[in-house]
């Protein structure tokens, strides 16, 4: 796979994984925590999306770098946010499970993506 069509996949799956937070949000009770956490949590995971979207236009190695800081530091807080959701009883882990791991990948996929910009 050419760079190019690894970023615009890349793009359309932090996308994905964006909208299925939405929907992970919409399905939560109407409690006052599940309010609170959810709101973390789909400021986190919007957030993901655009970043990236930010990351693929930056106008320099330092911009690049900081960028890409930025959407994996939402992603893992995203994460946190599920995990919270889960042990909180909240949310069920086998509802969870998958845009768990989904947003673990991309964790690793930007966090190597980091690693080879700064070598």
């Amino acid at each position: 796979m050419e760079k190019g069509d690894f970023v615009e996949a890349f793009k359309k799956r932090t996308k994905q994984f964006t909208l299925r937070c939405i929907r992970v949000f919409q399905a939560l009770p109407k409690t006052e925590e599940a309010r609170i956490i959810g709101k973390q949590f789909l400021r986190s995971a919007t957030s993901v999306g655009a970043n990236y979207r930010a990351v693929c236009r930056a106008r320099s190695q330092n911009e690049f770098f900081a960028k890409l800081s930025i959407t994996i530091e939402e992603a893992d807080e995203t994460v946190f946010w599920m995990e919270l959701l889960i042990e909180s009883e909240i949310y069920t882990e086998t509802k969870m499970k998958e845009l768990m791991e989904e947003g673990t990948e991309i964790i690793k996929v930007l966090s190597t993506a980091r690693k080879s910009v700064s070598k």
